[in-house]
C-alpha cells in the first residue's frame, strides 16, 4: 500500500510556483489567476475546429465540446500530466463519417439520424489506437517512423485535405449571396491571421467565423440578404446534459471508418515531437502513454455518441507563443469546455451559422490540410527524384482526390473510402517498392543454406548513428531511407492547423 502510494505522488508532477516571466515547463505553475486567464485563451484556440468538426459531421457540438474536455482530463491522467495537449474532434473523420452515413451539413438542419452508426465505426477505430498504444508502450516507437515515413504521412494528409474541397465548395455555393458571405469569411481569417495584434493571431477561424457571422447578420436585417433564423435559439434550454448515443456496429460502417486510426496515430506522433521540440526537452518516452490517452477519449467520446478526437495543433500554438508549457492550465481548459457543453442554448447558436460562413471556414481548414501535407514533404526533404517516393505519393494523393460523393471499394460487407484507400494504398505501396529486393533475396538464400532460419528482412543493420534499430536489409541501407527517417523522427505533423 504504501509503496502504491508512493508510486501516485510521484506519477503525476508536483507543480512548482513560477513567477520569474520565462518559460514554464510542463511540471511548473502560474499563479492561479494568470492559469484561468490563460485556459480560456486555449479554450478560444480549440473553439472553432472544436465545434465546426462535428457539425460538418452532423453530431451535437454540445456533445463534441462536453467530451473535449472529458477526453482533455483523461489524456492528462494517461500521460501522469507530462505531456501539454488538448484533445478536440478529429477532421480526418469527416470525409469517412459523411461517407458511412450519407450525412450533408446543411445550416439549421437536422443533425446526423446515423450518429449512432458512426460512434460504432469510431469506437472500432479507438480499439485500434488503443492496441498500438500497447504495442508502443511495450516496443517502442520507432517501428512507426519506419512504416509511415514523411513520404507516406504527407501523401495521406493530402488526401484528407483534397478529400474534403468538395464539400466546402458545396457550402460556399449554396447561393450567390452564400458565396460573397463565403469569400468573406475567407478574407476575414486571412487577414486576422497576417495582420491581428499579438494572441488575437492565434485565433483566426474564431474570430474569421465571428465576422462573417454579424456581416451576414447585418445585410439580413437590411434586407440584402436572407436573415438568420433564432426559433430554435429562443426555444432551447440553457442548462441541461448534452445529448448521447449508444453505438450500433456495422460492418460497412466500420471497415469505412476504422482506418482512420492511423490518421491519428499520425497526428499524435507530430505533435509529441513539436512540443518535445519546443520545451527543449524530448517528451518521446511518453509517446504510448499519449497515444494511449488519445485513444482512450476517442473510445469514451465515440461510446457516448460523438466524435473521434486528437490532439489540437491550435493550443500548440498558443504554447509557441506564450512559452507557457504547464500541463495544469488544460485541466482548467477542460473544466471550461465541459460547462459549455451543457449549455444547449449556446449549442443553438452554433447551429444557426450560416452556409456561406460555414463554407469559407471550411475552404480555409481544409486548404490548410492539405497543405500541410505538402509542408511535411518540404521539412523533411523527401526526394521526389526517386521512383518509390513519386509513386507512393501520386497514387495516394489521387485516390484520396477521386474517391468522393460515396464512391467506395468493397468487398462484401468491408468498404474503403477514398481516404481509407489513400492511406493503404500509401503505407504498402512504399514497403513493396524497395530498392534492395536484391540484396534481401540473396540474403534469405544466403541464411536458407546456413540453414539458422533468421529472417533478414527483420534482422538489425549497424548503423553509425546506432539509435534507429529499424527493420531492414543486412546488406544494404538506402541513405535516402536513412534520412527519411531520422526526419520522420522529428517532422511535427498536423492535419487541422488553423493559422
Amino acid at each position: 500500500m504504501e509503496a502504491t502510494k508512493q508510486w501516485l505522488s510521484n506519477y503525476f508532477p508536483r507543480y512548482t510556483l513560477n513567477v520569474s516571466g520565462g518559460v514554464v515547463n510542463p511540471t511548473e505553475r502560474l499563479p492561479v489567476a494568470q492559469t484561468v486567464f490563460l485556459s480560456l485563451q486555449h479554450v478560444l484556440a480549440m473553439f472553432g475546429s472544436t465545434v465546426v468538426g462535428p457539425l460538418l459531421m452532423g453530431f451535437n457540438p454540445n456533445t463534441a465540446l462536453f467530451f473535449s474536455g472529458i477526453g482533455t482530463i483523461l489524456f492528462f491522467i494517461c500521460t501522469g500530466g507530462r505531456v501539454p495537449s488538448y484533445v478536440g474532434s478529429s477532421f480526418a473523420f469527416i470525409g469517412v463519417v459523411n461517407s458511412a452515413t450519407g450525412f450533408k451539413y446543411v445550416p439549421g438542419g437536422h443533425g446526423n439520424p446515423n450518429v449512432p452508426l458512426a460512434a460504432g465505426g469510431i469506437l472500432v477505430a479507438g480499439a485500434i489506437y488503443f492496441a498500438v498504444a500497447l504495442i508502443v508502450m511495450l516496443a517502442g516507437h520507432r517501428w512507426i517512423d519506419y512504416i509511415m515515413p514523411p513520404v507516406v504521412t504527407g501523401a495521406v494528409v493530402v488526401a484528407i485535405g483534397l478529400n474534403l474541397a468538395g464539400a466546402a465548395l458545396a457550402q460556399a455555393s449554396a447561393s450567390g449571396f452564400d458565396a460573397w458571405m463565403s469569400f468573406t469569411t475567407v478574407i476575414a481569417v486571412a487577414l486576422i491571421t497576417m495582420y491581428a495584434p499579438g494572441p488575437l493571431r492565434r485565433l483566426p477561424i474564431l474570430l474569421g467565423g465571428i465576422t462573417g457571422y454579424l456581416v451576414h447578420l447585418i445585410l439580413g436585417y437590411c434586407g440584402v440578404g436572407p436573415g438568420i433564423d433564432f426559433t430554435g435559439v429562443k426555444n432551447s434550454k440553457w442548462f441541461g446534459m448534452p445529448p448521447t448515443h449508444a453505438p450500433v456496429f456495422e460492418g460497412s460502417a466500420i471497415s469505412l471508418i476504422a482506418p482512420v486510426a492511423v490518421v491519428l496515430i499520425v497526428e499524435n506522433t507530430g505533435h509529441v515531437k513539436a512540443v518535445g521540440a519546443m520545451t527543449g526537452h524530448s517528451l518521446d518516452k511518453y509517446m504510448g502513454r499519449a497515444f494511449l490517452g488519445d485513444a482512450i477519449a476517442t473510445m469514451v467520446s465515440a461510446a457516448c455518441g460523438s466524435t473521434g478526437v486528437t490532439t489540437y495543433a491550435e493550443n500548440i500554438g498558443v504554447m509557441s507563443i506564450t512559452k507557457i508549457f504547464s500541463t495544469q492550465t488544460f485541466l482548467f481548459a477542460a473544466v471550461v469546455a465541459i460547462i459549455l457543453g451543457v449549455i444547449p442554448g449556446f449549442g443553438a447558436i452554433i447551429q444557426t451559422i450560416p452556409s456561406g460562413v460555414f463554407g469559407g471556414l471550411s475552404i480555409i481548414l481544409f486548404g490548410l490540410i492539405a497543405v500541410t501535407g505538402a509542408r511535411i514533404w518540404v521539412t523533411s526533404n523527401v526526394d521526389f527524384s526517386r521512383p518509390r517516393n513519386l509513386i507512393t505519393a501520386g497514387v495516394s494523393v489521387v485516390l484520396g482526390c477521386g474517391m468522393v460523393n460515396g464512391l467506395v471499394v468493397s468487398f462484401g460487407v468491408v468498404k474503403i473510402d477514398g481516404i481509407g484507400c489513400s492511406t493503404l494504398s500509401a503505407i504498402i505501396l512504399y514497403q513493396i517498392l524497395r530498392e534492395d529486393w536484391g540484396d534481401i533475396f540473396r540474403s534469405l538464400v544466403g541464411k536458407s543454406k546456413k540453414g539458422n532460419g533468421a529472417n533478414p528482412i527483420m534482422m538489425v543493420a549497424d548503423s553509425p548513428k546506432g539509435d534507429l534499430d529499424l527493420p531492414i536489409s543486412t546488406s544494404r541501407r538506402d541513405s535516402s531511407d536513412n534520412e527519411e527517417m531520422e526526419l520522420a523522427r522529428r517532422s511535427s505533423i498536423d492535419i487541422k492547423r488553423t493559422q
